[in-house]
């Protein structure tokens, strides 16, 4: 068994997505990917989280994604908790990139319900439990049913893995539904009133207000002062400051919801940090779109203001 895990709870704060740097010839660049990883520590993460939709996790191999869960593991070095993202859709392949995370020694793993097969809920329990079974790693569950064909955990889910298992400690909440959100948090604090709620992407107004805990933040890699002053604002009760910069954030996730990932890795690049093109079936954003991207972001007053290169 592994070293007594440092992450207990989720924390609170600002969590970054390392994305993943492919060379022209499709395969991964560790040597960039350091250079990402090290960007993002030096924005004082509450946590990094790997192999996230955002970095390709649906186009990387098995080993590929345990590649770069090590090499974040032993960059980082103890300078940040590392969660590591096994979600697939089967339950076997969840279950040893999970048991590869103790392994190396990550702080947490999350895992999606799993999606194409739509299992009923008595199936999407035992995938979880299956998966909080083969570890003691703190565990963040993972819902997105929106994008995932409709997957999703149900209260009465959630509630039967949080009577079994003490080190489920949360749930990154993708459903973009906050009557959703609200239902799983008050199915949570009835028994384990420190569960840690949170939101995907930046929607930190409505997250944070409504009791979100922290933030898996999509633009950490790309504006981490603007993503940070969203934060700070939110949660120091300047609201109106705060509803300024959720505004600029809404602008901004238009573009990117569009053949996401691959707009982020474009932005990555006008900011001074290339990461290479996405995997097919994605597809590189053009130069007339890099072009609209990078109108928009000064548009915004992102260009200034922002770190640029690595």
């Amino acid at each position: 068994m592994t070293n007594p895990p440092r992450l207990t709870s989720v924390p609170e704060g600002l969590i970054h997505c390392p994305i993943t740097p492919f060379t022209a010839s499709n395969i991964i660049d560790l040597d960039v990917f350091a250079q990402v990883v090290e960007f993002l520590l030096r924005q004082d993460p509450a946590a990094l989280c790997v192999n996230l939709h955002l970095a390709e996790s649906l186009n990387l191999s098995l080993e590929e994604r345990k590649q770069l869960a090590k090499t974040c593991v032993e960059i980082s070095a103890g300078r940040a908790p590392i969660i590591i993202n096994v979600s697939t859709p089967g339950t076997d392949h969840a279950i040893e990139l999970a048991r590869h995370a103790a392994e190396i020694d990550a702080d947490s793993v999350m895992a999606i319900a799993p999606y194409y097969w739509k299992p009923p809920q008595d199936g999407i329990y035992e995938h979880f439990a299956e998966i909080l079974s083969a570890t003691d790693l703190p565990f963040i569950g993972y819902n997105s049913p929106t994008i995932m064909d409709g997957v999703g955990i149900s209260p009465d889910t959630l509630t039967r893995l949080l009577e079994r298992f003490p080190h489920f400690i949360g749930v990154k909440d993708a459903s973009h539904n906050w009557e959703v959100f609200l239902e799983l948090g008050r199915a949570a604090r009835k028994i384990k009133p420190e569960f840690g709620l949170f939101v995907g992407t930046e929607w930190m107004i409505p997250s944070l207000t409504l009791g979100g805990k922290t933030c898996m933040s999509v633009f950490g890699g790309i504006a981490p002062n603007f993503v940070k002053s969203l934060y700070m604002e939110t949660t120091e009760g300047n609201l109106e400051a705060a509803l300024e910069l959720q505004y600029k954030f809404s602008e901004l996730y238009q573009i990117i919801k569009v053949e996401y990932p691959a707009p982020t890795k474009a932005m990555w690049e006008i900011m001074g940090r290339p990461v290479g093109a996405p995997r097919r079936p994605q597809r590189a954003v053009s130069a007339e779109g890099k072009k609209m991207m990078a109108a928009a972001l000064e548009r915004l007053g992102l260009l200034d203001t922002e770190p640029h290169g690595w």
